[in-house]
């Protein structure tokens, strides 16, 4: 298997004992350096460790012969833009499984007309992490509510939660949702510049 392991690891600024503390559990340098070279066999359970190691799908550290990569041309930093020390390539995003979208189709707030905003859905256990990100919502009828997440009320007596959920734009008022079924984080932003 063609690995590209060595490519994100240094677009991602990291070096070989960089990621083999990030891994779970930890390994040495040396080893992520064999498997990097291709000298030590990369099995799945490794990709695996290396990919979170890296904050990367397993599938993006994988060469194939269809798949574009981009090329690294410069790092940008409050001095510049910079050429990379060495060749670097990126792979191009994948949507997470299960993941959502949403399309800009006029201006507001943050956002602008032709973006798209990919989303993760999340269960009623996990929202206290969506707390001051920006939500998909579902709402009866089969509408939506898009907005900054700003407060998660447990109420009384059991039975959900309450979203606060500040739309984005100037001027626009909190809105509450009582017992959604799931809502959607944004994650990426996609722009065409």
């Amino acid at each position: 298997m063609i690995t590209a392991i060595r490519e994100v690891r240094r677009a991602k600024n990291m070096t070989l004992d960089d990621v083999a503390r990030a891994c779970v559990p930890p390994t040495t340098a040396q080893t992520i350096g064999r498997l990097e070279t291709g000298t030590r066999t990369v099995s799945v359970g490794w990709l695996n460790r290396i990919a979170a190691a890296l904050g990367v799908a397993a599938a993006d550290l994988v060469k194939l012969p269809d798949r574009a990569e981009l090329p690294l041309a410069a790092t940008l930093d409050g001095d510049g833009a910079h050429a990379p020390s060495r060749p670097a390539a990126l792979p191009p995003p994948v949507a997470a499984a299960g993941a959502v979208a949403v399309t800009v189709s006029g201006s507001v707030g943050d956002y602008r007309a032709g973006d798209v905003i990919w989303c993760e859905p999340l269960e009623p256990a996990s929202f206290a992490q969506a707390m001051n990100r920006d939500v998909l919502v579902p709402r009866p009828g089969g509408r939506f509510l898009f907005g900054r997440l700003i407060g998660l009320d447990g109420r009384a007596g059991g039975g959900g939660d309450d979203l606060n959920i500040l739309p984005p734009g100037a001027g626009n008022r909190p809105q509450v949702v009582t017992d959604a079924p799931w809502i959607a984080l944004a994650v990426r932003l996609v722009r065409d510049l």
